[in-house]
């Protein structure tokens, strides 16, 4: 929620003066610790109680006026941070000691403008006082009453044959132990339909004596939920505590085959309170658990008995709208073309098609209204049935943990259909500041620990796991993402820039430009953007002369913006992504004290040079398109500045990695970088590197060559680099032409890349335990080498071959290893090879199969 991430970004922004280096900052200290306080205590309100005003249909006004007091005491608060670094420079430049009338006025209006705002915030403290838990869990039951009257609306079971009849196979097996069964998914994809068209089959209530159906939700009663299962099962309860009731229940059960239903499960702790009640009499028994949690139903039982419920396929969603809109009766010709394409928008979610095609089943069939449906699906699903189709959407959002309510709120800046970089949504939300510090966790690990909540909930789907199981991207579904938006506008957590947005100053804190904003839109609001932190332009590729205004700037993401003048240069900056023609930082590096990501795509025959050595806050440091050269550290400083923040860097050029440089950054894990000759002598040192990517160029144009560098030098020292698990090399040069690796090199090494090393003949491999966990294994342009090892392909974890324009000879390797794989798996073999051709290689072209997919390349 927006008030919440409020106090906790202004909290931030009070602790990281303390990191500050220099000039140094000073508060006032009973200032500081009276609204600290004040602070803490409304943290605490809103995570006690985990904000009521969530359930409201408007923004509750108290909390809106925490929102505007924290934003209003950042202002306050980072003006004078800002004006502070201003004067120092000013004065070190002119040689001057600093200081001056302009100053202590300076000081004097800043004091009682804090002032100011200590007693907003002090008489919102003293309105929280008065709020008590009663009225709280008033407004929730409420809340759920209203949820659960609106979730009656039954479904038709189109879609589910499959998953039905392999859940009545699990109920009805032979397996005599009692069994726990989850249905997991997000919210509408169909997981009580699905488990009432069990409960409800003829095959169910033969095999069972006792069939109960009970629905828990996040607000549960224990004792209710016991009493209600007691009697449905044929019970008494009367007037029995929990301990009574677990007891009669369990004695109640003894003997008898029964399957018990549970309903939208939210919580581990509801289940650990029931089990007990449930016995194990060895008589095929079985407990059927509805829930959008994923770890929750990892903890109820193996993943073996684990229901994903995943989207309907195309034609399982057309048989559903067809007979939502028309039942029986046949479909319009001429409305097939556009009810596919509103299909398609519903992105196989059951619930989203359920709502359009009730809507449309009550409308006239025109082709004209059908456009006007098709255009605008996800605001009509959350706005004509509100009762229904958005309230289930939006108990996933009531019942996040507080903490977790801001990440959500943020998908909605993304644009929709996106694929998601974890590493950009994790360094993203890091940057803005409402994630709370942790257990002396690094921001980042707490906002990928958040990030894999959200996907355990199923608010977020993941794309693709990386080589080591972790969230390498995902995405949102369209409804989700609405959600989110409707959200943050309601809260204004953030603002999203429109063409019919009023001209003036903009004193919105975070805002969301998106691609089809005009380019005269995006400059006019550049120029009154005097409050914004956060600015996140995903507009088509335009240039203009200047890039946004506010001195407040943190979060900058415009890689589709060319900026013809200047440089970002706010001094509070935490995350800077943009485009530059000729990228200079040596005059104001020493300003970005707070930087923690730099991402730039550098254009232009010119290379910059950049200084990064004592930006002690730096993370992620990444260049493209142009590769930067990295000057070398100071040599003359008495003490080396160590950079434990920094874990990529990427997109360098000719960096030496000496010892004084690999004692200045010890904790990299991704490296990307260009070399000429082999300055990486010390390179094994970089022990806790998980990637690297090393590409030799000339000066002909930066084209990869294979002279002046040989791998034979380099590789023993990569092999022997303990976490290493992807590794790419372009150009260099194998000076006998061979490469024979040993026994106990790349210990971890998942991926594989070859590109160009077009002097490679020769690859022996004597054992598969040479490379014990690869898993994929890319070649590109390798014209010269002969053949892929056969002890590649009896790696047991090996999944991938990819050949991109190599010879012939390496393609037909790749297909007796597929071959042998073949042989041994059957038809399904672990092992998928993908080979790009060119047109004219006809004979390759034929090698096609199910497992040997073949691309004939358009280059």
């Amino acid at each position: 929620m927006a008030a919440y991430a409020a106090l906790i970004s202004l909290m931030r922004v009070i602790d990281d003066i303390e990191t500050h280096p220099f000039p140094p900052i000073f508060l006032d200290k009973q200032q500081v610790e009276s609204l600290t306080e004040k602070l803490v205590f409304l943290q605490e309100f809103l995570e006690s109680y985990n904000s009521p005003y969530a359930y409201s249909d408007e923004a509750d006004p108290l909390e809106m006026r925490i929102v505007d007091a924290a934003q209003a005491a950042e202002d306050v608060i980072e003006s004078y941070i800002i004006d502070t670094i201003h004067i120092s420079a000013a004065a070190t430049d002119d040689g001057a000691s600093g200081g001056g009338d302009g100053e202590q006025i300076s000081c004097i209006h800043f004091y009682q403008d804090l002032q100011n705002v200590i007693e907003e915030v002090d008489m919102i403290k003293k309105e929280v006082t008065g709020i008590t838990r009663e009225k709280v869990v008033h407004q929730r039951n409420v809340a759920d009453l209203r949820s659960s009257s609106s979730t009656e609306k039954k479904h038709l079971m189109v879609g589910f044959d499959d998953v039905l009849l392999q859940l009545l196979d699990r109920l009805t097996d032979g397996n005599t132990n009692r069994q726990i069964i989850p249905i997991v998914g997000m919210g509408g994809i169909g997981k009580t339909t699905l488990a009432k068209g069990a409960f409800e089959h003829k095959l169910i209530k033969e095999r069972f004596g006792i069939c109960v159906w009970t629905t828990i939700s996040q607000d549960y009663n224990i004792v209710e939920t016991l009493r209600e299962v007691l009697s449905r099962a044929g019970g008494s309860s009367s007037s029995m505590d929990e301990k009574e009731l677990v007891v009669k229940l369990y004695q109640y059960l003894w003997g008898r085959r029964y399957l018990i239903i549970l309903d939208d499960m939210w919580s581990i702790d509801v289940w650990d309170k029931l089990k007990f009640s449930f016995p194990d009499c060895c008589n095929s028994s079985r407990i059927l658990v509805t829930t959008r949690m994923s770890n929750l139903a990892a903890h109820l039982t193996d993943s073996y008995n684990v229901f994903k419920m995943g989207f309907l396929d195309e034609a399982s969603s057309w048989t559903l709208f067809s007979k939502t809109v028309f039942g029986e009766q046949g479909f319009p010709t001429q409305l097939k073309s556009i009810g596919k394409k509103i299909v398609e928008k519903c992105k196989g979610l059951p619930l989203a098609i359920a709502v359009i095609g009730g809507l449309m089943a009550k409308s006239e069939p025109t082709v004209e209204y059908w456009e006007h449906i098709k255009e605008n699906i996800s605001s009509i699903v959350n706005s004509e049935n509100d009762d229904y189709c958005l309230t289930i959407l939006k108990l996933s959002y009531n019942y996040l943990p507080i903490y977790l309510k801001p990440c959500f709120l943020y998908m909605g800046v993304f644009e929709e259909d996106r694929v998601l970089s974890a590493l950009e949504i994790v360094e993203l939300w890091e940057s803005e500041g409402f994630l709370k510090p942790l257990d002396n966790k690094s921001m980042v690990t707490i906002a990928k620990e958040y990030l894999q909540e959200l996907v355990d909930r199923n608010l977020i789907l993941v794309h693709e796991l990386g080589l080591l199981g972790n969230v390498k991207s995902c995405k949102i579904h369209d409804l989700l993402r609405d959600l989110s938006m409707k959200e943050a506008q309601k809260q204004r957590f953030f603002y999203v820039l429109r063409e019919e947005s009023p001209v003036g100053v903009m004193r919105q804190h975070r805002i969301v430009i998106p691609r089809s904003t005009s380019k005269e839109k995006i400059v006019n609001a550049f120029e009154s953007m005097s409050h914004v932190r956060s600015c996140l332009l995903w507009c088509d590729f335009i240039r203009v002369l200047e890039l946004p205004k506010s001195r407040f700037l943190r979060t900058l993401h415009a890689l589709r913006l060319y900026p013809k003048r200047s440089t970002p240069k706010p001094v509070n900056s935490r995350y800077l992504a943009f485009r530059s023609v000729a990228f200079h930082l040596q005059t104001s590096i020493k300003f970005l004290w707070n930087l923690h990501t730099l991402i730039i795509f550098c254009e232009g025959d010119s290379m910059g040079r950049i200084d990064i050595w004592k930006m002690l806050k730096l993370r992620h440091v990444e260049f493209y398109d142009r590769m930067m050269h990295l000057r070398a550290p100071p040599s003359a400083d008495d003490d080396i500045i160590v950079m434990k923040h920094l874990e990529v860097l990427g997109g360098v050029k000719n960096l030496n990695l000496s010892e004084d440089v690999i004692q200045r950054i010890p904790n990299i894990k991704k490296l990307s970088i260009i070399v000429r000759v082999n300055y990486l002598s010390c390179l094994q040192c970089l022990t806790k590197l998980e990637s690297l990517s090393l590409s030799v160029y000339s000066t002909n144009k930066g084209r990869y060559v294979q002279k002046g560098f040989e791998w034979e030098d380099i590789l023993p020292m990569i092999g022997a680099l303990p976490l290493l698990h992807k590794l790419t090399l372009r150009g260099g040069r194998f000076k006998e032409g061979e490469w024979e690796t040993t026994e106990g090199q790349f210990p971890s090494l998942r991926s594989l890349n070859l590109v160009v090393c077009q002097d490679l003949e020769n690859w022996t491999v004597s054992e598969s335990s040479h490379f014990p966990f690869l898993q994929e294994l890319r070649l590109c342009k390798m014209k010269n080498l002969k053949e892929i090892p056969l002890e590649i392909g009896e790696i047991p974890t090996l999944r991938s071959i990819e050949l991109y324009h190599c010879n012939e000879l390496l393609v037909f390797s790749a297909k007796e290893i597929l071959k042998e794989q073949e042989d041994l798996q059957g038809d399904q073999p672990d092992l998928h090879v993908r080979v790009e051709v060119k047109k004219k290689d006809k004979a390759l072209q034929r090698l096609a199969s199910s497992n040997f997919e073949v691309v004939v390349s358009i280059f």
